[in-house]
């Protein structure tokens, strides 16, 4: 009877022990917008998570959440990581819309060339001038794609009166208000409805960088692409602030350390890398690809000074008075990364 009451104890201690140690390990909620078929989550997103996973030595499990799930809704993300119902989001900056003007300073046309200035240029901004819109949130990494183009399906464009009369899908406000200045009609689509509209002319073109021309296969219903470096859209990628303060110091410390400027630096070569299918499937079409010189692009650039200095003032009336020493800012950084 005796040794009967000792094994008993021994295996409710087990059982105990076993129950603890599944108590002890955090789950968290990753969610993001884009296809889990896209390569940000097979090179981003789910190395980000097994390190996470590797250096916490199973303490913490993450569920990942991409587009089409129960909560990876674009407009929904900022919401959702800030209030709590998921603990970390992948979202892009201009959903919902006008939620983030600060940030969307780095939309405006022909201010950045590459990924890796617009993305180092965006971690500097956030401490100083963008971390108010995200109040709430502990943000873990910032990053933009490489410069965009203007791609086309029937006429060929290479200069900016040959916009006049198009009908191009609009990525945002900052390159809405390029396209009218430049006699373009701005049309505003999801990605995935873009090739539909190319296909029945119902849009003349898009603006999109390389990356987007593969993912959604727009090259099969375009026929021209002007490299003109144009514009970038920039995404954020940051956890609910009080879940991260509730997490064990050893925990916070894995996500510092993987996350912030070690993360930023490797968006540039990420993006590189996710624009090269696009660039090759366009060759492989035959598409005519015109790419504009570091000339013609500042030509454009100052064309479209008014249009850029009435987005700066716009803000200034919207109450945000240092919008113009944002953007000054922006230049000077991404001066010094692009050199």
């Amino acid at each position: 009877m005796k040794r009967l009451f000792i094994a008993a104890l021994a295996v409710f201690a087990l059982s105990g022990a076993t129950a603890a140690q599944a108590e002890e390990v955090i789950k968290l909620k990753l969610s993001h917008f884009l296809p889990s078929s896209h390569p940000s989550q097979k090179d981003f997103i789910e190395p980000w998570v097994a390190e996470l996973e590797k250096r916490t030595n199973g303490k913490v499990k993450v569920e990942i959440y991409p587009a089409g799930s129960a909560f990876g809704h674009v407009a929904k993300q900022f919401d959702q990581v800030r209030a709590g119902v998921v603990d970390i989001a992948h979202g892009l900056t201009g959903f919902p819309r006008g939620r983030l003007p600060r940030t969307l300073v780095t939309d405006l046309p022909f201010l950045v060339k590459t990924s890796d200035a617009a993305s180092k240029t965006l971690w500097d901004l956030y401490p100083t001038y963008l971390a108010e819109e995200y109040k709430g949130m502990k943000m873990l990494a910032m990053h933009a794609h490489n410069g965009g183009l203007i791609h086309t399906r029937d006429k060929k464009v290479t200069k900016m009166e040959d916009l006049k009369g198009l009908r191009l899908r609009t990525p945002s406000l900052a390159i809405s208000n390029m396209l009218k200045y430049l006699g373009a009609t701005p049309v505003g689509l999801p990605p995935t409805q873009v090739y539909e509209n190319l296909q029945k002319g119902v849009i003349d073109g898009n603006v999109f960088p390389y990356e987007a021309v593969n993912s959604f296969k727009l090259y099969e219903v375009l026929g021209y692409h002007l490299d003109a470096k144009a514009y970038t859209t920039s995404f954020y990628f940051a956890m609910n602030e009080k879940k991260y303060n509730s997490l064990p110091e050893d925990i916070r410390k894995v996500i510092d350390d993987i996350s912030g400027q070690t993360l930023v630096n490797k968006f540039g070569g990420w993006w590189t890398k996710w624009d090269q299918p696009g660039i090759q499937a366009i060759k492989d079409k035959g598409n005519e690809v015109t790419v504009l010189t570091d000339a013609e692009r500042d030509a454009w650039r100052k064309h479209l000074e008014p249009m850029i200095d009435a987005y700066l003032g716009d803000m200034e009336d919207k109450g945000i008075k240092n919008a113009r020493e944002i953007y000054a800012k922006a230049q000077e950084l991404v001066a010094k990364y692009e050199q």
